[in-house]
């Protein structure tokens, strides 16, 4: 069975791929349509467009995850395969995803990797997680959907066997960030989504300072679907929000386990 590691740009993963050797890395990157939020390195976009075989115009991610990738591919001396999907603009859905509903995971991270899988493998890998010791959870929610054989499927083909070398090993996260201490690879202060509704309202706050273009898209979203990221308040509204004088990103993790596929 082969090995694939998926890296989404995170230190975790990044870790594991480091650390555990496979056959592939992928990584999965989330497009956007917003030209407003194309990042201002035009080789960094003309790279970005080259690896996925079609135009690059942004992301909903943090631009340094982009770097972070080209940086691992240096660091490892191994190719990333990276996969996209079709722009969060043009997904044929009545409504924008939710915690009840979080079909921008399925459609924008698993799909595509499912998909490079068929082409290129074809037959059930084991695929390493970049779950940590201490994020049981989120490990046994990803278990409890594979089959017997231990198998998880997308439709009905059973394609990957998850596995989690960092639990196995007790790694936790200081582990983690020591290891890429004086490392040359760039990691965004947190990866996946910048305006990603399973984060809290105070660092969403926080992005719209960071990353304004982007999260006016996500605002900009809400109003073109009618629709709302999270029930109880709309992006619009969080911008309005009194800024806090600091967050630290290491205190507001995400447990939703799924998006680091």
């Amino acid at each position: 069975m082969k090995t694939v590691t998926s890296v989404s740009g995170g230190q975790s993963s990044a870790y594991i791929a480091a650390n555990y050797p496979s056959d592939f890395l992928v990584f999965a990157l989330v497009c956007i349509e917003d030209r407003n939020c194309t990042p201002k390195d035009q080789k960094l976009v003309q790279e970005v467009s080259d690896r996925i075989g079609r135009e690059f115009i942004a992301t909903a991610e943090d631009d340094t995850i982009l770097y972070t990738m080209l940086d691992l591919e240096q660091y490892f001396g191994q190719s990333v395969e990276w996969v996209a999907g079709k722009p969060f603009d043009h997904l044929r859905k009545s409504s924008l995803p939710n915690i009840m509903w979080r079909y921008c995971t399925e459609l924008m991270k698993i799909k595509p990797m499912f998909q490079w899988w068929k082409n290129t493998i074809g037959e059930p890998v084991e695929m390493q997680i970049g779950f940590r010791a201490g994020e049981e959870k989120r490990a046994t929610r990803m278990l409890d959907a594979c089959n017997k054989d231990g198998l998880r499927a997308y439709g009905k083909t059973p394609w990957q066997k998850p596995v989690f070398p960092m639990i196995d090993d007790g790694i936790r996260r200081d582990k983690v960030v020591e290891f890429w201490k004086g490392k040359p690879v760039r990691f965004a202060k947190q990866n996946n989504c910048v305006g990603c509704f399973h984060r809290n309202p105070l660092v969403l706050r926080k992005m719209f300072d960071l990353h304004p273009e982007k999260m006016k898209w996500f605002a900009d979203m809400e109003e073109r679907k009618g629709a709302r990221w999270k029930s109880e308040m709309t992006y619009r509204d969080i911008s309005k929000h009194r800024p806090q004088a600091e967050i630290n990103f290491e205190e507001w993790g995400c447990d939703s386990g799924h998006c680091g596929l």
